[in-house]
């Protein structure tokens, strides 16, 4: 589990009834993305970063807990 999830999203061995996913989605417009997803509701877990692994990605939480990352190269 990444680091900066933990404080954010329950663990996924505690989790009752609901499988948790996580979606690691490439976009042409990470910026768009992001803004769709807080027009959504999408519960914001990490901002837009270099990560260092290359990727700029922001990370959110859908309305089930279940993780969406919107990455670009």
């Amino acid at each position: 589990m990444l680091k900066f999830f933990q404080d954010r999203t329950p663990h996924p061995d505690l989790g009752i009834g609901i499988p948790r996913c996580e979606l690691y989605f490439y976009v042409d417009n990470i910026e768009l993305e992001f803004d769709n997803a807080l027009k959504t509701g999408a519960m914001l877990i990490s901002p837009i970063k270099e990560r260092d692994w290359g990727d700029r990605v922001c990370y959110f939480a859908d309305f089930d807990g279940h993780i969406i990352a919107f990455a670009s190269k």
